[in-house]
């Protein structure tokens, strides 16, 4: 079994967590890959706090291991992080702040609730930011992710903010789906993935059936960066861009924003009714580049336990036999 410092940090089995996605929450996604060893996580950032004691207790319901409860520091809401300190669950977890905001006291009220901070960054400035804030796990996330990130690559952000945090453990994040992944993330520094786009392929996620289909047919080359989706919603995310999967409706708007602005509020409207209806041309579909890397439907659960016997399996087979067929090269020589 594959052991990292973030699982004893996190009390978790498997050194893999569920992002905090928002627009795609189900206690059940929630629960089973907590139930499974990893890490769930709900996001907070649409809810009020009846639906966050709701959300938190239907997951209470489904499992007796620990989650983390999802903030988006740009647009929280005093009344809604309070209500979720109130809950005490095992893990906060932060992303997306402003450049001015003060992120100690978040942190520093998260600890005093008995929580575990991770907070997730995109940026070495950023990462290093947050540790000095308090943070107990760094989120490093690169551009190949679903949804809302930053510009630079999962391969070169990780170490370098392995080298920035040491020694605070890191999360690697952005374009991981598999044990092979997790055992790129290892090699470079990280003590653990986070995952989005795999988890919402899953039996658990309430993604309609037509986007989740989206994922599987993707080859991983037909997703997108853009402000499109944020414009659309009315909705400025603090130096971040949304990948999304290219279809009609990101087509119709590109080159065209300023078009988008004027019309906004017809545009979400139309959004709004495809993802209802499942219509795949006219939603918004965050995916990230490891879309190409998924081909089945599996329970997540299953999703969790697969990535670790994976890792495991390379780390005890394929790499250790590279390794002696190298050392019996150099007996040859």
């Amino acid at each position: 079994m594959i052991r990292t410092p973030v699982c004893d940090l996190l009390d978790i089995e498997h050194p893999i967590a569920l992002g905090g996605m928002g627009s795609v929450y189900s206690p059940e996604l929630v629960a089973a890959v907590s139930s499974a060893g990893g890490l769930g996580a709900m996001g907070c950032h649409y809810m009020n706090p009846e639906q966050i004691r709701a959300g938190t207790a239907a997951i209470r319901e489904r499992t007796n291991k620990g989650f983390g409860l999802n903030f988006l520091l740009f647009d929280v809401r005093e009344e809604g992080f309070a209500t979720a300190l109130d809950l005490r669950p095992a893990v906060m977890a932060f992303a997306w702040p402003r450049p001015e905001q003060d992120l100690a006291p978040f942190i520093a009220r998260a600890h005093d609730a008995g929580c575990k901070v991770t907070f997730m960054a995109g940026g070495v400035p950023e990462a290093v930011r947050v540790a000095e804030a308090g943070a107990d796990v760094i989120i490093a996330q690169g551009t190949e992710g679903g949804g809302h990130v930053g510009w630079q690559t999962t391969m070169t952000l990780v170490p370098m903010v392995v080298d920035a945090v040491a020694p605070i453990p890191v999360l690697a994040a952005g374009g991981i789906a598999d044990g092979r992944g997790l055992v790129a993330a290892l090699a470079l520094g990280a003590d653990g993935v986070l995952l989005g786009t795999r988890f919402l392929a899953s039996v658990e996620s309430p993604l309609h059936p037509n986007f989740k289909q989206s994922i599987l047919d993707s080859d991983g080359h037909d997703t997108l960066l853009s402000e499109i989706p944020d414009i659309a919603a009315g909705v400025v995310w603090p130096g971040a861009m949304s990948r999304s999967r290219r279809n009609r409706f990101i087509d119709r708007w590109a080159g065209r924003e300023w078009a988008l602005r004027k019309d906004r509020a017809q545009a979400l409207a139309s959004v709004q009714a495809a993802r209802k209806s499942g219509d795949v041309q006219e939603a918004v579909l965050s995916m990230g580049q490891d879309a190409g890397l998924i081909h089945e439907i599996l329970p997540a659960g299953e999703i969790v336990r697969r990535i670790a016997a994976d890792a495991e399996r390379i780390l005890a087979e394929r790499l250790p036999r590279m390794l002696a067929q190298g050392r019996g090269v150099r007996a040859a020589e």
